[in-house]
């Protein structure tokens, strides 16, 4: 196998061309690939072929990563099963398992034209009309994946119908526990007081990170594509809703789990959200705050991971100042154990 582009990290440029040539209908090489949106996910790129069709090739980070935590097979059979779903979705293509292409798996889908709302400075791109509208689309296309019967679907994941939570935070717990942070044994509190208190499950199609900055709108807002399935399984919907409504800052506030556009003018505030949804999907969300205390807790977990890897050197010098975490995660574990209270 030949070097990856050194322009184009993660690409081998003339040994994907040639696969792209022989296993996408109607591609015409040589193609350019520019890296669109990359960092600690995986990478996607807009390939352009020589007759200006454009693509999105998708594959792992560059470098040592966990394949589980990375794994293009799921990604891949997950946007395929959504196909005719009423999830909207990029059309998959093409996959690749070779790791002689370009050193990894990766697959190929239709670009999708759209914007991403994934600050509130992007939110400047849309109209306050088309946030309004995008804040409804989103309950909405939530309620849709969680109505697709998990039966006889070809994707990865657990056919049982409890346990999920009590797993993610058993699985949370662990990952803290193997670095022992300062905030460890809040870490354990909260999550004995979860495990406490879980709701009776409704089992679905589980999105693993479904919030505003991994979907693109059109310019009136309304939602052309979901992306980023890497986390996706079957488990409890209603995790899906928790980590939707925990990242949904709203106007003034300082803290949201991840960075979100919904501060700005225009959105949905939580509840009119949580409601929309609950209204198009029928499912009871009474113990709406039990998820969105979780959620809290397991961003605050991701974020002690994230920290760590940065004190120990393993992310680099990429300029981000990961001190700014500690505030977020205090603030995090302090409102999950206040919610659960």
């Amino acid at each position: 196998m030949s070097q990856p582009d050194r322009t184009t990290p993660g690409i081998d440029r003339d040994a994907v061309n040639g696969w792209l040539t022989e296993h996408v209908d109607g591609f015409t090489g040589p193609a350019t690939y520019q890296l669109i949106a990359g960092g600690r996910s995986n990478l996607t790129y807009l390939v352009t072929d020589a007759g200006g069709t454009r693509y999105a090739l998708r594959r792992p980070p560059t470098g040592s990563v966990l394949a589980s935590a990375h794994d293009m097979g799921r990604e891949w059979k997950y946007i395929s099963a959504m196909q005719g779903s009423g999830v909207p979705v990029a059309r998959p293509l093409a996959f690749c398992d070779d790791h002689s292409v370009t050193g990894a798996d990766f697959y190929v889908m239709d670009y999708v034209e759209g914007i991403v709302l994934g600050s509130e400075e992007d939110a400047e791109n849309v109209s306050l009309e088309a946030r309004a509208k995008a804040s409804e689309d989103i309950a909405d296309v939530l309620a849709a994946l969680h109505a697709i019967d998990i039966n006889g679907l070809d994707v990865p994941g657990s056919r049982k119908t409890s346990g999920y939570i009590q797993r993610q935070v058993e699985r949370w717990t662990a990952q803290v526990e193997a670095v022992m942070p300062p905030e460890t044994d809040r870490v354990r509190t909260v999550a004995r007081m979860l495990l406490e208190d879980i709701p009776p499950q409704i089992t679905g199609i589980a999105h693993g990170d479904f919030r505003m900055g991994n979907v693109a709108v059109n310019p009136e807002g309304k939602i052309v594509a979901v992306f980023d399935w890497e986390l996706a399984t079957t488990g409890d919907v209603l995790a899906d809703l928790g980590w939707l409504i925990s990242s949904w800052s709203q106007p003034g506030e300082e803290f949201a789990t991840t960075r979100t556009p919904t501060g700005a003018p225009g959105f949905w505030t939580r509840d009119q959200v949580a409601q929309r949804y609950a209204e198009k999907s029928g499912n009871d969300i009474s113990r709406l705050d039990f998820y969105v205390a979780f959620q809290r807790w397991r961003g605050a977990c991701i974020q002690l991971g994230v920290r760590h890897r940065y004190e120990a050197g393993a992310m680099g010098d990429d300029g981000y100042d990961h001190r700014q975490l500690d505030a977020l995660i205090d603030h995090a574990l302090r409102n999950a154990e206040e919610s659960l209270r």
